[in-house]
Protein backbone atom coordinates (compact mmCIF):
# COMPACT_ATOMS: atom_id res chain seq x y z
CA UNK A 1 0.00 0.00 0.00
CA UNK A 2 1.56 3.34 -0.72
CA UNK A 3 2.53 5.86 1.81
CA UNK A 4 -0.82 8.18 0.52
CA UNK A 5 -2.80 5.26 0.61
CA UNK A 6 -2.14 4.31 4.29
CA UNK A 7 -2.79 7.80 5.64
CA UNK A 8 -6.30 7.40 3.89
CA UNK A 9 -6.73 4.24 5.75
CA UNK A 10 -5.56 5.20 9.22
CA UNK A 11 -7.67 8.78 8.77
CA UNK A 12 -11.08 6.72 7.93
CA UNK A 13 -10.12 3.93 10.61
CA UNK A 14 -9.96 6.77 13.12
CA UNK A 15 -13.07 8.59 12.11
CA UNK A 16 -14.94 4.97 11.58
CA UNK A 17 -13.43 4.17 15.22
CA UNK A 18 -14.28 7.40 16.58
CA UNK A 19 -18.11 7.04 15.77
CA UNK A 20 -18.22 3.13 16.75
CA UNK A 21 -17.52 4.55 20.58
CA UNK A 22 -20.73 5.30 20.85
CA UNK A 23 -23.34 3.42 22.38
CA UNK A 24 -25.40 0.65 20.34
CA UNK A 25 -29.08 3.44 21.21
CA UNK A 26 -27.05 5.88 19.31
CA UNK A 27 -26.34 3.73 16.08
CA UNK A 28 -29.55 2.60 15.75
CA UNK A 29 -31.06 6.02 16.20
CA UNK A 30 -28.88 7.43 13.74
CA UNK A 31 -30.32 4.52 11.36
CA UNK A 32 -33.91 5.78 11.23
CA UNK A 33 -32.34 8.93 10.46
CA UNK A 34 -30.23 7.55 7.29
CA UNK A 35 -33.85 5.17 6.89
CA UNK A 36 -35.47 8.22 6.02
CA UNK A 37 -32.91 9.58 3.57
CA UNK A 38 -32.60 6.54 2.09
CA UNK A 39 -35.76 5.26 1.62
CA UNK A 40 -38.05 8.18 0.87
CA UNK A 41 -35.11 10.84 -0.34
CA UNK A 42 -32.72 8.96 -1.71
CA UNK A 43 -34.73 5.59 -3.05
CA UNK A 44 -31.80 3.31 -3.06
CA UNK A 45 -31.93 0.87 -5.72
CA UNK A 46 -35.64 1.04 -5.44
CA UNK A 47 -36.04 -0.34 -8.77
CA UNK A 48 -33.83 -3.15 -8.36
CA UNK A 49 -35.34 -4.16 -4.64
CA UNK A 50 -38.63 -3.76 -6.56
CA UNK A 51 -38.24 -6.10 -8.94
CA UNK A 52 -37.01 -8.54 -6.84
CA UNK A 53 -39.87 -8.15 -4.64
CA UNK A 54 -41.97 -8.69 -7.32
CA UNK A 55 -40.46 -11.26 -9.29
CA UNK A 56 -40.61 -13.76 -5.91
CA UNK A 57 -43.91 -12.95 -4.47
CA UNK A 58 -45.97 -13.05 -7.65
CA UNK A 59 -48.69 -13.87 -5.51
CA UNK A 60 -48.60 -10.21 -2.55
CA UNK A 61 -50.53 -7.57 -3.68
CA UNK A 62 -48.50 -4.38 -4.34
CA UNK A 63 -49.33 -3.07 -0.34
CA UNK A 64 -47.74 -6.07 0.76
CA UNK A 65 -44.64 -5.83 -1.25
CA UNK A 66 -44.27 -2.20 -0.35
CA UNK A 67 -44.70 -2.86 3.46
CA UNK A 68 -41.79 -5.40 2.67
CA UNK A 69 -39.83 -2.48 0.51
CA UNK A 70 -40.25 -0.83 3.38
CA UNK A 71 -39.38 -2.98 6.17
CA UNK A 72 -36.28 -3.86 3.86
CA UNK A 73 -35.00 -0.46 4.24
CA UNK A 74 -35.41 -0.02 8.08
CA UNK A 75 -33.38 -3.02 8.45
CA UNK A 76 -30.33 -2.59 6.31
CA UNK A 77 -30.07 0.77 7.93
CA UNK A 78 -29.94 -0.91 10.68
CA UNK A 79 -27.10 -3.33 9.18
CA UNK A 80 -25.19 -0.55 8.25
CA UNK A 81 -24.97 1.48 11.48
CA UNK A 82 -24.59 -2.12 13.62
CA UNK A 83 -21.58 -2.81 10.98
CA UNK A 84 -19.72 0.73 12.04
CA UNK A 85 -20.30 -0.50 15.51
CA UNK A 86 -18.38 -3.83 15.44
CA UNK A 87 -15.02 -2.04 14.74
CA UNK A 88 -15.12 -1.18 18.65
CA UNK A 89 -17.89 -3.54 20.31
CA UNK A 90 -16.68 -5.92 23.26
CA UNK A 91 -16.69 -9.37 23.05
CA UNK A 92 -18.90 -9.65 25.63
CA UNK A 93 -21.20 -7.39 24.47
CA UNK A 94 -21.75 -9.40 20.64
CA UNK A 95 -21.68 -13.06 22.59
CA UNK A 96 -24.86 -11.68 23.59
CA UNK A 97 -26.34 -9.98 20.62
CA UNK A 98 -24.94 -13.13 17.86
CA UNK A 99 -25.71 -16.68 19.85
CA UNK A 100 -25.19 -19.95 18.44
CA UNK A 101 -26.80 -23.04 18.55
CA UNK A 102 -25.81 -26.51 16.95
CA UNK A 103 -22.23 -25.77 17.80
CA UNK A 104 -21.66 -29.07 20.05
CA UNK A 105 -22.27 -31.03 16.67
CA UNK A 106 -19.78 -28.34 14.37
CA UNK A 107 -17.04 -29.43 17.26
CA UNK A 108 -17.70 -32.90 17.19
CA UNK A 109 -16.87 -33.02 13.58
CA UNK A 110 -13.67 -30.93 13.81
CA UNK A 111 -12.96 -33.41 16.66
CA UNK A 112 -13.38 -36.35 14.91
CA UNK A 113 -10.88 -34.63 12.34
CA UNK A 114 -13.11 -33.57 9.47
CA UNK A 115 -13.00 -29.96 8.09
CA UNK A 116 -16.68 -27.52 8.10
CA UNK A 117 -18.21 -25.71 5.29
CA UNK A 118 -20.94 -23.41 6.44
CA UNK A 119 -22.86 -22.70 3.74
CA UNK A 120 -25.43 -19.20 4.37
CA UNK A 121 -26.69 -16.03 2.10
CA UNK A 122 -27.25 -12.15 2.97
CA UNK A 123 -29.77 -12.61 5.61
CA UNK A 124 -29.28 -11.05 8.68
CA UNK A 125 -26.22 -9.36 10.11
CA UNK A 126 -23.72 -11.44 7.84
CA UNK A 127 -20.93 -9.40 9.14
CA UNK A 128 -21.42 -10.97 12.59
CA UNK A 129 -21.59 -14.52 11.84
CA UNK A 130 -17.79 -13.86 11.86
CA UNK A 131 -17.79 -13.96 15.46
CA UNK A 132 -18.40 -17.81 15.52
CA UNK A 133 -14.55 -18.45 16.70
CA UNK A 134 -15.64 -16.72 20.50
CA UNK A 135 -18.55 -19.66 20.78
CA UNK A 136 -16.16 -22.99 19.61
CA UNK A 137 -14.98 -25.13 22.29
CA UNK A 138 -11.81 -25.93 19.80
CA UNK A 139 -9.16 -23.43 19.26
CA UNK A 140 -6.77 -25.26 17.69
CA UNK A 141 -9.05 -24.98 14.20
CA UNK A 142 -8.54 -22.24 11.72
CA UNK A 143 -11.59 -19.98 11.28
CA UNK A 144 -12.17 -18.04 8.20
CA UNK A 145 -15.07 -16.74 5.70
CA UNK A 146 -14.59 -16.09 1.75
CA UNK A 147 -14.80 -12.50 0.51
CA UNK A 148 -14.39 -11.10 -2.79
CA UNK A 149 -11.72 -8.77 -2.59
CA UNK A 150 -12.66 -4.79 -3.09
CA UNK A 151 -11.01 -3.03 -5.96
CA UNK A 152 -10.02 -0.02 -3.82
CA UNK A 153 -6.99 -1.19 -1.49
CA UNK A 154 -7.74 0.93 0.77
CA UNK A 155 -11.17 0.43 1.95
CA UNK A 156 -10.59 -3.47 1.60
CA UNK A 157 -8.06 -2.97 3.90
CA UNK A 158 -10.77 -0.94 6.19
CA UNK A 159 -13.20 -3.68 5.98
CA UNK A 160 -10.57 -6.87 6.37
CA UNK A 161 -9.04 -5.12 9.76
CA UNK A 162 -12.83 -4.81 10.92
CA UNK A 163 -14.14 -8.35 10.24
CA UNK A 164 -11.36 -9.70 11.30
CA UNK A 165 -10.97 -8.18 14.80
CA UNK A 166 -12.83 -11.31 16.57
CA UNK A 167 -10.49 -13.99 15.49
CA UNK A 168 -11.97 -15.33 11.76
CA UNK A 169 -9.79 -14.84 9.16
CA UNK A 170 -10.73 -12.97 5.79
CA UNK A 171 -9.96 -15.26 3.21
CA UNK A 172 -9.72 -14.18 -0.84
CA UNK A 173 -11.57 -16.33 -3.08
CA UNK A 174 -9.04 -17.37 -5.30
CA UNK A 175 -6.68 -18.34 -1.53
CA UNK A 176 -9.11 -20.79 -0.10
CA UNK A 177 -7.25 -23.77 -1.56
CA UNK A 178 -3.87 -21.98 -0.15
CA UNK A 179 -5.58 -21.67 3.32
CA UNK A 180 -6.47 -25.10 3.73
CA UNK A 181 -3.26 -26.33 2.68
CA UNK A 182 -2.26 -23.85 5.31
CA UNK A 183 -4.35 -25.29 8.16
CA UNK A 184 -3.19 -29.01 7.36
CA UNK A 185 0.19 -27.96 7.23
CA UNK A 186 -0.26 -26.49 10.60
CA UNK A 187 -2.46 -29.47 12.14
CA UNK A 188 -5.34 -27.46 11.86
CA UNK A 189 -9.08 -28.64 11.04
CA UNK A 190 -10.79 -25.58 9.27
CA UNK A 191 -14.39 -24.42 9.49
CA UNK A 192 -14.66 -21.87 6.71
CA UNK A 193 -18.11 -19.71 5.92
CA UNK A 194 -19.05 -19.22 2.60
CA UNK A 195 -22.17 -16.36 1.57
CA UNK A 196 -23.37 -18.69 -1.28
CA UNK A 197 -25.99 -16.27 -2.80
CA UNK A 198 -24.01 -14.35 -4.87
CA UNK A 199 -23.86 -13.73 -8.56
CA UNK A 200 -21.35 -15.98 -10.62
CA UNK A 201 -19.37 -14.96 -13.36
CA UNK A 202 -20.36 -16.06 -16.50
CA UNK A 203 -17.43 -18.85 -16.65
CA UNK A 204 -18.44 -19.79 -13.55
CA UNK A 205 -22.25 -21.03 -14.34
CA UNK A 206 -22.02 -24.70 -14.14
CA UNK A 207 -26.05 -24.79 -12.26
CA UNK A 208 -29.02 -23.49 -12.07
CA UNK A 209 -32.05 -23.97 -10.23
CA UNK A 210 -34.86 -22.27 -8.96
CA UNK A 211 -34.82 -20.17 -6.30
CA UNK A 212 -37.62 -17.52 -5.05
CA UNK A 213 -39.32 -18.57 -7.89
CA UNK A 214 -36.79 -17.61 -10.44
CA UNK A 215 -34.45 -19.05 -12.53
CA UNK A 216 -31.01 -18.57 -10.57
CA UNK A 217 -27.34 -19.03 -11.59
CA UNK A 218 -25.15 -20.67 -8.28
CA UNK A 219 -22.06 -20.86 -7.38
CA UNK A 220 -20.75 -25.03 -7.29
CA UNK A 221 -17.11 -24.22 -5.93
CA UNK A 222 -18.04 -25.14 -2.12
CA UNK A 223 -19.74 -28.22 -3.12
CA UNK A 224 -16.50 -29.07 -5.58
CA UNK A 225 -14.36 -27.97 -2.35
CA UNK A 226 -16.41 -30.18 0.11
CA UNK A 227 -16.38 -33.38 -2.11
CA UNK A 228 -12.18 -32.96 -3.20
CA UNK A 229 -11.24 -32.17 1.19
CA UNK A 230 -14.21 -34.41 2.47
CA UNK A 231 -15.91 -31.69 4.79
CA UNK A 232 -18.66 -31.57 6.38
CA UNK A 233 -21.20 -29.14 5.37
CA UNK A 234 -23.74 -27.11 7.43
CA UNK A 235 -26.26 -24.60 6.28
CA UNK A 236 -26.37 -21.89 8.64
CA UNK A 237 -30.08 -20.67 9.75
CA UNK A 238 -30.00 -17.06 10.48
CA UNK A 239 -32.93 -15.49 12.80
CA UNK A 240 -33.43 -11.76 13.74
CA UNK A 241 -34.46 -12.45 17.35
CA UNK A 242 -35.08 -8.25 17.96
CA UNK A 243 -33.31 -5.02 17.12
CA UNK A 244 -29.92 -5.46 17.36
CA UNK A 245 -29.63 -9.35 18.40
CA UNK A 246 -29.82 -12.49 16.06
CA UNK A 247 -28.80 -16.13 16.48
CA UNK A 248 -27.50 -18.46 14.11
CA UNK A 249 -28.25 -22.53 14.30
CA UNK A 250 -26.03 -24.44 12.14
CA UNK A 251 -28.07 -27.33 10.35
CA UNK A 252 -26.16 -30.28 9.05
CA UNK A 253 -26.59 -31.14 5.29
CA UNK A 254 -23.99 -33.69 4.83
CA UNK A 255 -20.79 -35.26 6.60
CA UNK A 256 -20.14 -37.25 3.54
CA UNK A 257 -20.47 -34.71 0.66
CA UNK A 258 -19.05 -37.50 -2.02
CA UNK A 259 -22.32 -39.68 -1.45
CA UNK A 260 -24.78 -37.27 -2.91
CA UNK A 261 -25.52 -36.79 -6.56
CA UNK A 262 -23.74 -33.98 -8.06
CA UNK A 263 -25.39 -30.63 -7.00
CA UNK A 264 -27.46 -32.18 -4.72
CA UNK A 265 -25.59 -30.22 -1.68
CA UNK A 266 -26.28 -26.87 -3.74
CA UNK A 267 -29.94 -27.55 -4.11
CA UNK A 268 -30.49 -28.33 -0.69
CA UNK A 269 -28.56 -25.13 0.80
CA UNK A 270 -30.88 -22.59 -1.48
CA UNK A 271 -34.14 -24.70 -0.27
CA UNK A 272 -32.73 -24.27 3.69
CA UNK A 273 -32.13 -20.37 2.75
CA UNK A 274 -35.42 -19.77 0.41
CA UNK A 275 -37.44 -21.28 3.75
CA UNK A 276 -35.03 -18.61 5.95
CA UNK A 277 -36.20 -15.68 3.46
CA UNK A 278 -39.96 -16.51 3.32
CA UNK A 279 -40.35 -17.07 7.10
CA UNK A 280 -38.95 -13.16 7.51
CA UNK A 281 -37.96 -11.69 3.87
CA UNK A 282 -37.13 -8.50 5.08
CA UNK A 283 -34.15 -9.59 6.45
CA UNK A 284 -32.46 -10.94 2.91
CA UNK A 285 -30.65 -8.01 0.58
CA UNK A 286 -33.01 -7.34 -1.86
CA UNK A 287 -30.97 -4.35 -2.96
CA UNK A 288 -28.73 -7.11 -4.62
CA UNK A 289 -29.14 -7.57 -8.33
CA UNK A 290 -29.04 -11.19 -7.84
CA UNK A 291 -30.52 -12.26 -11.13
CA UNK A 292 -28.76 -9.50 -13.89
CA UNK A 293 -27.80 -13.25 -15.66
CA UNK A 294 -30.20 -15.28 -17.55
CA UNK A 295 -30.31 -18.49 -18.55
CA UNK A 296 -31.42 -16.96 -22.24
CA UNK A 297 -28.47 -15.11 -22.45
CA UNK A 298 -26.29 -17.63 -21.17
CA UNK A 299 -27.63 -19.89 -23.69
CA UNK A 300 -27.42 -17.62 -26.67
CA UNK A 301 -23.95 -16.71 -25.50
CA UNK A 302 -22.20 -19.57 -23.76
CA UNK A 303 -21.61 -23.16 -24.19
CA UNK A 304 -20.08 -26.09 -22.01
CA UNK A 305 -17.69 -28.09 -22.93
CA UNK A 306 -15.96 -31.32 -21.10
CA UNK A 307 -17.33 -29.66 -18.54
CA UNK A 308 -16.03 -26.16 -19.15
CA UNK A 309 -17.91 -22.80 -19.48
CA UNK A 310 -17.28 -21.31 -22.68
CA UNK A 311 -18.17 -18.10 -24.82
CA UNK A 312 -19.90 -19.18 -28.00
CA UNK A 313 -18.20 -17.92 -31.45
CA UNK A 314 -19.77 -15.46 -32.93
CA UNK A 315 -22.06 -16.35 -36.38
CA UNK A 316 -20.46 -15.59 -39.89
CA UNK A 317 -23.86 -15.13 -41.36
Amino acid sequence: MRWYNRILFWLLYGIWYTISLLPMWFHHGLAWVLYLLVAHVLHYRRRVIRRNLANSFPEKSDAERRTLELQFYRFFCDYLAETVKFATISRRNIKRRMTFTGTELVNQVLNEGQDVALMLGHYGNWEWITTLRLAMENPNAGYGHIYHPLENEVFDRLFLTVRNRMGSQSIAMHDTLRFLRRCHDQGWHSVIGYISDQVPLWQNIHHWLTFMNQETPVFTGVERIARKYDQAVFYVDVQRVKRGYYTAQFKLITRHPADLPEFEITNRCFQMLETTIRRAPQYWLWSHNRWKRTREEFDRNYQVINGRVVARKPSMD
